[in-house]
């Protein structure tokens, strides 16, 4: 299973163009000169808890020692809709008036594909390769991301395969992104 897992991953990176590790552990720009894209972290919800708010600041300012980062949060259910098909829409129109044309958007959703840590770093590593002029990392609210978002992604991935309360998600983003970098710059905070 898991070698079908790794297949279909290298697969799907093949033909979106983002270059994969292919489980060999190791990033294809490890070492290399990456141009350093901006992040923007969309991440849509309520109030962030404390705790949580100074989780993010730590990684931000770990992250900007190699690209700039923006942490960017969407009121959930920005008109107060009551039905959650009406709350969905409304969140998808909110993050999609967000996005730039040149975005390089990569959505997290509990149905994306199951990455390594390396990937990921190949999926920073490469975004700059096809044009990007930003990447932009969706957390969505409490019932997801809306179709025009969903549309709009150039890739779809899952940061664990629980579900992930999306303070959490931003965490566990927030570190990967920092662990993606260092595994670039070939530094010593991945194993």
């Amino acid at each position: 299973m898991e070698m079908a897992v790794s297949l279909s991953v290298r697969l799907f990176f093949a033909t979106n163009s983002i270059p994969s590790a292919g489980g060999t552990g190791r990033c294809n720009y490890t070492g290399q000169s990456v141009r350093a894209l901006p992040i923007r972290v969309f991440t849509v919800g309520k109030k962030r808890s404390p705790a949580v708010q100074l989780l993010v600041d730590e990684y931000t300012s770990k992250l900007r020692r190699y690209c700039a980062v923006e942490d960017v949060q969407v009121r959930s259910n920005p008109r107060n809709a009551r039905e959650k098909q009406a709350q969905i829409v409304d969140e998808d129109v909110a993050v999609m008036n967000l996005i730039k044309p040149d975005d390089w958007v990569v959505l997290l959703d509990e149905q994306g594909i199951d990455i390594e840590s390396e990937e990921m770093a190949e999926l920073i590593g490469g975004a700059a390769d096809k044009g990007a002029s930003k990447l932009s990392f969706c957390i969505g609210g409490p019932y997801g991301h809306g179709p025009k978002l969903r549309e709009r992604a150039n890739i779809s991935i899952k940061l664990s395969s629980l579900v992930l309360n999306h303070q959490i998600a931003l965490v566990v983003l927030m570190e990967q992104l920092y662990r993606s970098w260092t595994i670039l710059k070939g530094q010593k905070y991945h194993h």
